[in-house]
């Protein structure tokens, strides 16, 4: 368990896309810091390998299934949660599709930004005004090296994270001083299923490690103390940030 200003002791977070990868390593990191975790993932049930993993630390696991995908699967869900008013709302549930653009279907598009932006928007939205009545909360979002570059072969993606960015200054802006902080990670870099198909092209991986300072990959655990930061009282005075964990990569 964490300690002081890290401390989430009597706190209960909720992880979108808690199942495997970055999800599952910001629910874990929040579960050792003291928090109960309502994990959500598109595919989540009962006796997962993170509630397992939650629950050897001592917190609750709760586990929620929802299609990220379908718009009123997630306005319900975004119902169901506010009435548990939690005190930390994890938006990382996410989704990519590679098509170049000039040939991307139009399908692919409007479920990438379904999943990485509207639907965070509508969660976001019904948890943050119950935070807002209650004068205190911590929103993260997951963005990405995209929130601040255009990517190949990913437009929808690229597209939605930089609203990701946007909307964690916009949220903020407006919320900051009614209590909720509203802030966002990016990721670099990191082995999960995501990249799968980045690190399997040898090419493409070897000029991506190049560029890294830190020279690897990221891993999913190197998210934990970002996501702790940004949940526990050490950040209150932290408001609108997208805080890179790249290893470097844009600082290259």
């Amino acid at each position: 368990m964490s300690s002081g200003v890290f401390d989430l002791t009597g706190t209960t977070a909720v992880v979108t896309g808690a199942s495997r990868g970055i999800g599952r390593a910001m629910a874990e990191a929040l579960a050792e810091a003291g928090a109960d975790i309502i994990g959500v993932s598109a595919s989540l049930a009962p006796g997962s390998d993170v509630q397992a993993s939650v629950e050897a630390t001592g917190r609750a696991f709760e586990a929620v299934s929802c299609d990220f995908s379908d718009a009123a699967a997630v306005e319900e869900l975004g119902k169901r949660l506010a009435a548990r008013q939690p005190h930390i709302l994890v938006n990382n549930a996410g989704t990519i599709e590679r098509a170049p653009a000039a040939a991307h279907p139009r399908a692919s598009w409007d479920r990438v930004l379904q999943v990485n932006l509207s639907s965070q928007f509508a969660l976001s939205q019904a948890v943050g005004t119950s935070m807002l009545e209650r004068g205190r909360g911590k929103i993260i979002f997951t963005a990405s090296l995209l929130s601040f570059q255009g990517g190949i072969n990913v437009p929808g993606y690229a597209a939605a994270k930089s609203g990701i960015a946007g909307l964690t200054k916009a949220l903020a802006n407006e919320w900051a001083s009614r209590g909720v902080n509203v802030n966002a990670i990016a990721p670099g870099y990191i082995a999960t299923d995501n990249t799968a198909a980045l690190r399997a092209d040898e090419e493409r991986s070897r000029s991506i490690l190049e560029r890294i300072p830190a020279g690897r990959w990221g891993r999913a655990e190197d998210l934990a103390g970002a996501t702790v930061f940004l949940a526990s009282r050490a950040s209150d005075y932290v408001n609108g940030i997208v805080l890179p964990v790249d290893g470097g990569w844009l600082g290259r």
